[in-house]
Formats: structure tokens, C-alpha cells, sequence
């Protein structure tokens, strides 16, 4: 096989058609433990609560497959990597050659070391097979705590509180604190409450409690008991980097890639949420998992293992989604420590929840949180994915809600009608 693609994300779609860009007949086979091809994992909240069918989950249709002459392997586990001989072992025992491997694990929901942890009841929410599993209970329970502060503990507390389902959210200290300061996780917990969504806050989880028979009676915090049929646990997800270690593959914090997503070994390249690579605005390597940037980062991978010697222009944090109607928006740096030469300004309406926080750095916005008021969003991510110079008057049209492309330089907009 020419090139093999471990995982089935839309990192593995952005590397199949990287692959098809330079090189139109080689053999492309992909593996995944999942039993469906690539979906839009953000939806499957949508779909527990019944929002969208299963039929709008997939991410490209199967003609995409056929016509690229993709083979997958589907419910299929890759037990190790043996980079001398280049082969892949299956569970099944079944042994794969590549010529280019592209490692797009993802990332496996964190396992909190909770008494009453293990056994029925207690739930992950990031695959459409979790998904499925509690649209059997949606109907049928009553009482649900999830547990947890990120975007994944949101929106599988929306999918439960879509159906009418009483939920808790149980958080260690606040909401979504990577991408939204302290002013914009109030706002977000404020309107997810007005629609039926319990937080605690600041609150430590001490134990699953069960009753003799092993069902779930509820969740033990350090601020009382919480009442509950079922316990979603969502504390965060970590690289699933096990093959790339057991292959001897450098990691860190996660699978660490060059400039062209190579790991290490020269024919193994890696992408999507497993993958440490270069920040756009820090130089820094890290792990950025979120959905444009794991797709971006298996286009570069597909087009580099094909050959393309295409540097990756690097990623960039960013987080865009929807609460209830509540639109929000986090890009770039957003919560800069003291002393490193960065500005803040916000403005805030709470009476119509707008929050919109500018960070600058020198003549340079670094980021943004825009809550509420969104329109400009992709203005505002022009200014610091390019890093254009702001003069006063520029600095004050983007505080006051007004980042018109007539602020961008000259010699841009003269790039961008040259090159359409």
C-alpha cells in the first residue's frame, strides 16, 4: 500500500485529498476502530437530541471515497507499528505495508481516578458510537450530571437539556477556560441556565455513588450530593499517541512534527489532535485540537507524503461555537500571563450578552473574544492570523466593533486581486 491513514477524523480527509492534489493513483487505505466513515463530531450533540438524522453526520458522502479509490478498513485496530519492515498488525492479525504513514489517532477521553467510576451508567460523549449508546437512555432517564468544563461537557449537557432531561454540570473551576476569560464564561453559564442547565462551579467530584445492584444513584461533590440516572464523564482528551510510542516515535505532549508534519521517522507523518505542531502566532510546538486546524494539518501531511515539500503554515487556537443561540468566538491568545507585553480592552453589554475582548500586542492584535456579536469575526481572525500594523484609528475601529477590510495594508488587498 502506498500510503496508509491510521484514524478517521477530517484530519484523514484533509490528507486524502493532500494526497490526491500531487499524486492521483496511488493506493490510499484507511483504518479506523470506528465502525462508520468520517462524520462531524461536533454535530453528534445535535443528533442525540434529535436535532439531525444520522444521514447528515457523515463529512463527505461515499462517493468521495469511491472517486478518490479509497479502501477502508472500518472497525479495524492497528496493534503496533514496525517502522523497519514499514508494516502496521491489525487486531484481526491481519499485517499492513505502507510506503507513508500518517498517524491520525486523535485523542481518548481522560478517565478521572474516581471511586464508582467503572461500570454501567457512567458515559464519554466524542463518538457517534457514544452518541448512539445514549439516545437509547435520552427518552428514559430523568436526572443527568456531567462532568466537566470544556466544549465537549457543554454540549452533551445541551443535547440531554434539548430533550428535557434535568442536567448538572459538575466543573472544577469554571467553563471552557482555555479559550474564554472569566467576563465570557459568566455570560455562556448565565444563558445556558435561563434555558435549564444547572453548573456548579468551583466544585470538586469526590465519587460515583451506586446502589447495591450498581446503578447509578448520583455524584458526590465537595459541595453534597447530585442526584442522577446517568453520569457523563468529559474531563478533557489526551493524544492517543500509544502507537507512535510504541513505535519509538519522539512525543511530548503529543506526536511531535516538522514544518512538513513529518514525526520523527521520515516516512511516518502525523496530523489532527494527536499531532504537536508549530503555533502560527508563538513559534511554539503544541497540541491544538480543534476542527480547522486537524484538517489543515492533514492536507500538509497528504500533500507532503506525496512529495510536495509544502511547509505548514502553522496553527492557530481558535474556537467557534453556539449556545442555544448564543454565538461565541475565541482566537488566538486570549488569556496572556502578567508581563508579557501584552493589552487588553473589552466592552461589555450584559443587559444583551456582547463581550468583545481585544488583546494586543505592541501595533498587533494577538486575539479576540467575541461574544454575542459575531459579525466580524472573520475580520477580526484576518488581522491576527496576518499580523497587520494598527495605528490608533485602526485599534479603536476594531474596539468599537468595526474591523473593516478597508484597514487592511494596501500591498494585501493588491496580493489578494492578484492572486484570486
Amino acid at each position: 500500500m502506498d500510503y496508509v491513514i491510521v484514524g478517521n477524523g477530517v484530519s484523514a480527509i484533509g490528507a486524502i485529498e493532500g494526497i490526491r492534489l500531487k499524486d492521483t493513483s496511488g493506493k490510499i487505505l484507511v483504518i479506523s476502530d470506528e465502525e462508520v466513515p468520517t462524520y462531524g463530531r461536533p454535530l453528534i450533540s445535535y443528533y442525540l437530541s434529535d436535532k439531525i438524522k444520522f444521514e447528515t453526520l457523515p463529512y463527505r458522502p461515499e462517493a468521495f471515497y469511491q472517486k478518490n479509490n479509497i479502501e477502508m478498513k472500518l472497525g479495524s485496530r492497528v496493534l503496533s507499528v514496525d517502522t523497519e519492515a514499514r508494516e502496521l498488525l491489525l487486531d484481526s492479525g491481519e499485517k499492513v505495508t505502507y510506503g507513508k504513514l500518517l498517524l491520525a489517532t486523535g485523542g481518548a477521553p481522560v478517565k478521572p481516578a474516581l471511586p464508582g467510576i467503572d461500570g454501567p451508567g457512567v458515559y464519554n460523549f466524542t463518538t457517534v458510537a457514544h452518541a448512539e449508546a445514549l439516545r437509547e437512555l435520552v427518552d428514559k432517564v430523568k436526572k443527568v450530571v456531567v462532568i466537566g468544563a470544556g466544549l465537549i461537557a457543554l454540549k452533551a449537557a445541551e443535547g440531554f437539556a434539548e430533550k428535557g432531561v434535568d442536567v448538572t454540570i459538575v466543573v472544577r473551576s469554571r467553563i471552557m477556560r482555555t479559550y474564554f476569560d472569566e467576563t465570557a464564561s459568566e455570560l455562556i453559564v448565565a444563558h445556558l441556565e435561563k434555558n435549564g442547565i444547572r453548573f456548579m462551579q468551583g466544585t470538586g467530584t469526590k465519587e460515583i455513588v451506586r446502589y447495591s445492584d450498581g446503578t447509578i444513584k448520583g455524584v458526590e461533590t465537595d459541595q453534597g450530593f447530585v442526584g442522577a440516572d446517568v453520569v457523563i464523564v468529559a474531563a478533557g482528551v489526551r493524544p492517543n499517541m500509544g502507537l507512535a510510542v510504541q513505535a519509538g516515535i519522539s512525543t511530548v505532549k503529543g506526536i511531535r512534527v516538522n514544518d512538513f508534519m513529518a514525526t520523527s521517522n521520515p516516512e511516518v507523518f502525523a496530523a489532527g489532535d494527536v499531532a504537536e505542531a508549530r503555533d502560527m502566532l508563538t513559534g511554539e510546538f503544541t497540541v491544538r485540537p480543534i476542527w480547522p486546524n486537524a484538517y489543515s494539518q492533514g492536507r500538509y501531511a497528504g500533500l507532503n507524503m506525496a512529495g510536495a515539500g509544502k511547509p505548514y503554515t502553522g496553527g492557530m487556537s481558535m474556537n467557534s461555537i453556539t449556545y442555544y443561540g448564543l454565538a461565541t468566538i475565541s482566537v488566538g491568545e486570549t488569556n496572556p500571563g502578567e508581563g508579557e507585553g501584552y493589552e487588553t480592552e473589552t466592552f461589555l453589554d450584559r443587559d444583551k450578552s456582547v463581550y468583545r475582548k481585544l488583546v494586543f500586542k505592541g501595533d498587533k492584535l494577538a486575539g479576540c473574544i467575541l461574544i454575542g456579536d459575531i459579525d466580524g469575526a472573520g475580520f477580526y481572525t484576518s488581522f491576527i492570523k496576518n499580523g497587520f500594523t494598527l495605528d490608533a484609528d485602526a485599534r479603536k475601529r476594531l474596539m468599537e466593533g468595526d474591523p473593516s477590510p478597508a484597514l487592511w495594508p494596501d500591498e494585501f488587498i493588491e496580493a489578494m486581486h492578484n492572486n484570486p
